[in-house]
């Protein structure tokens, strides 16, 4: 039956690369879990490993991860005598600015179930909301009487020709 050799921690080369090394005769068939479910292997995250005689070696790659692939990864090995798995956790990024939000929308992008993006409604908090709002309301009506003035008053004085003169 399988059995896993190593599973290591994330290390960061050209993209970050969880190792592996697993040994099975047969030759094991590979796949992963992430935080329990299982992971679809998209342009982002994908494995990459080759045989050598009854061990396989590899990575589980990650081209810029975000705090949204954080969590418990599991390599879940299997043949016809058998199946193992190990976990690692997985931690790339800490999470951007905690309980502060500063747009309306969050794009949720590359997921496990592949290149989905949904927009998610975020809640900001209401009296710093209102108060950036009522600046900004008020800095426009501002902008607005100050443009009408300037117009009545180059309408009304900007007509009349100095010294008498006509031009």
């Amino acid at each position: 039956p399988p059995r896993i050799l190593t599973l290591e921690e994330p290390v960061l080369h050209l993209e970050h690369c969880i190792a592996f090394a697993v040994h099975g005769n047969p030759a094991p068939t590979l796949h992963w879990l992430h935080n329990g479910q299982v992971l679809r292997e998209t342009e982002i995250i994908h494995m990459e490993f080759y045989q050598q005689g009854e061990v396989s070696e590899g990575c589980l790659l990650f081209n810029k991860p975000t705090h949204y692939n954080n969590g418990n990864y599991t390599i879940v090995a299997t043949n016809q005598l058998g199946s193992a798995n190990q976990t690692i956790k997985g931690h790339f990024l800490e999470k951007p600015f905690p309980g502060r939000i500063f747009s309306l929308f969050h794009w949720d992008c590359f997921q496990s179930k592949g290149l989905t993006m949904t927009p998610k409604f975020l809640y900001l908090d209401s009296k710093a909301f209102t108060f950036q709002v009522s600046i900004a309301v008020g800095l426009a009506a501002f902008a607005c009487v100050l443009l009408v003035v300037l117009f009545i008053m180059i309408n009304k004085y900007g007509r009349r020709s100095k010294f008498g003169m006509k031009g």
